[in-house]
């Protein structure tokens, strides 16, 4: 997409989000246009399967059958049949997306304006035909966030339904470009909502959005020379970002992540279909990954994730916990006031051995002793699984401005006797509100990873000797030398300059003098 169509689309999102604005916050309205997003891809979706695929022999369009009649009912059963089977739901054409654009502005004969019942039912329509199916879990549940009943569109019900209509009306002048398989406008058109969202919801916005530099960057760290991989996993995948992001570089098969906020856990699978992964061929499931590991079998190629910083969990308190093969081999569990290594031996466990793993922690997560600094050290000791350390720049995220590391493990490393670290800390694009990796930054700090290249002030491969000696402390500092030398004073010519200075001072209070003698009034001199 060009910058100038990007810009394009970015204002008609904003004219669309400009409707529900005022209204409700952010994190509220966010729900109403990506669920509309999404029933429009669907009802396009379907109508481009049935028109190319089913209907391509006929002379007539899938949106043209009559659903009264007998001969009607016959092909819409025929096209039921094949897209529950293909595309996991089925919509008649009175349920389109199209068609109720058309009603609610008037333009169906015999039809009145008020939609607000038939979208309630659409949406429901939708996860009704997946029920009994294989799809169902990917479907289940998906639009509970849109709340048409909310007062908030509007104390009467014909001013919520021209709220709707009018919403549904501006995403209807969205070209989404789904013929072209290439084009990726409706990709780009969720993600660019979903930063809006994250940025103006603050901390909780944060919980489901991973700036696209970031995610890029660990995408790239986990996919390294390879072309496809059979399994990518995120254990906190919230919006499914960091998952899709790993299908810009590689081929995949299959992708698996577990989300714990169930609104974040519909738009990660929403988010999946509307990037085209078949609904068989993703597992998203929701759940605390801590507690309930529901991807108990899965040994993954490529994991990343973005967990919540430091979090609280049960931790030690719970028996069940203690005795749970993905903690109790490090001899200490995580304490209950931070989780971040819970999450990393959580992903440890589910690593295939030909796998690479990253995931961003907060900065302390190299340094705090206690329990944390004893898993860190059966990590890099008993496993040698650390492969490197990146240290990001502050205030990338959303919700936070403290600087965070990625850390990259591996099972079968090739230079298993040293860890890479990077200090990337210092190199970012100052922003209004958040910092931003640039393309240049994310490529020195990819490059530098591939070739574990040793770049002064920059780069510094630790010997595991030298990580024991820091009683494996991993504090980037200690191992890279980022201080520079303040440049040499010479105290000779400073007194030169100054004396210099006092000779002219002498000289101008001097003439100050001889023009206040002319004036005929005191000199300060």
């Amino acid at each position: 997409m060009s910058e100038e169509q990007k810009r394009l689309l970015e204002k008609q999102l904003w004219g669309v989000a400009n409707v529900l604005r005022g209204k409700m916050n952010a994190d509220e309205y966010k729900n109403y246009i990506l669920g509309f997003i999404f029933y429009k891809y669907l009802s396009e979706k379907l109508e481009a399967y049935a028109n190319e695929k089913l209907l391509a022999s006929e002379s007539f369009k899938f949106s043209e059958i009559k659903e009264n009649t007998n001969e009607g009912k016959k092909y819409l059963e025929h096209v039921r049949i094949a897209c529950v089977g293909h595309l996991g739901f089925f919509l008649k054409p009175s349920e389109l997306f199209s068609y109720l654009v058309k009603k609610g502005r008037g333009e169906i004969a015999g039809q009145e304006k008020f939609i607000l019942e038939d979208l309630k039912n659409v949406l429901n329509t939708i996860e009704q035909t997946s029920m009994g199916t294989a799809s169902e879990d990917d479907f289940k549940g998906l639009f509970d966030d849109v709340d048409l009943a909310s007062t908030k569109l509007g104390a009467r019900e014909n001013q919520k339904n021209d709220v709707i209509v009018e919403v549904l009306t501006l995403l209807a002048g969205i070209d989404f470009k789904l013929e072209d398989a290439k084009s990726d406008v409706l990709g780009d058109a969720y993600e660019y909502l979903i930063g809006e969202f994250a940025a103006g919801a603050g901390k909780k916005g944060g919980e489901f959005y991973t700036p696209a530099q970031v995610s890029r960057l660990l995408a790239r760290i986990v996919t390294t020379d390879k072309k496809r991989v059979r399994s990518v996993y995120d254990p906190t995948c919230g919006s499914g970002s960091l998952l899709l992001r790993i299908g810009e570089y590689v081929e995949v098969a299959d992708y698996f992540g577990q989300e714990l906020n169930p609104t974040t856990y519909n738009l990660g699978r929403m988010n999946m279909i509307l990037h085209g992964v078949p609904f068989d061929h993703f597992s998203i499931l929701q759940g605390d990954t801590l507690t309930e590991d529901m991807h108990m079998s899965l040994k993954a190629e490529a994991i990343e994730a973005n967990p919540p910083f430091s979090a609280q969990w049960k931790g030690e308190t719970d028996p069940a916990l203690v005795h749970d093969d993905r903690f109790s081999q490090y001899g200490r569990l995580a304490p209950k006031s931070a989780a971040d290594y819970a999450f990393v031996t959580h992903m440890l466990h589910h690593l295939a051995d030909n796998g690479t793993m990253a995931v961003v922690l907060p900065h302390g997560a190299l340094f705090r002793s206690g329990a944390e600094g004893q898993i860190r050290k059966y990590i890099i000791e008993n496993q040698n699984y650390l492969d490197a350390v990146i240290g990001l720049p502050s205030n990338l995220f959303y919700g936070t401005s403290i600087p965070a590391t990625a850390l990259v493990f591996k099972k079968c490393r090739r230079d298993d006797e040293d860890i890479l670290f990077i200090d990337a800390s210092r190199e970012s694009e100052k922003g209004k509100n958040q910092n931003k990796l640039t393309d240049t930054n994310v490529e020195k700090i990819f490059d530098t990873y591939r070739g574990r290249k040793e770049i002064e002030k920059y780069s510094h491969r630790a010997s595991l000797e030298e990580i024991k000696e820091n009683d494996y402390n991993l504090n980037i500092p200690r191992y890279v030398d980022t201080f520079e030398e303040e440049e040499l004073v010479d105290l000779n010519v400073v007194t030169a300059e100054l004396q210099a200075i006092e000779k002219s001072m002498e000289a101008t209070d001097k003439k100050i003098a001889e023009f206040c003698k002319e004036l005929g009034i005191k000199s300060p001199f």
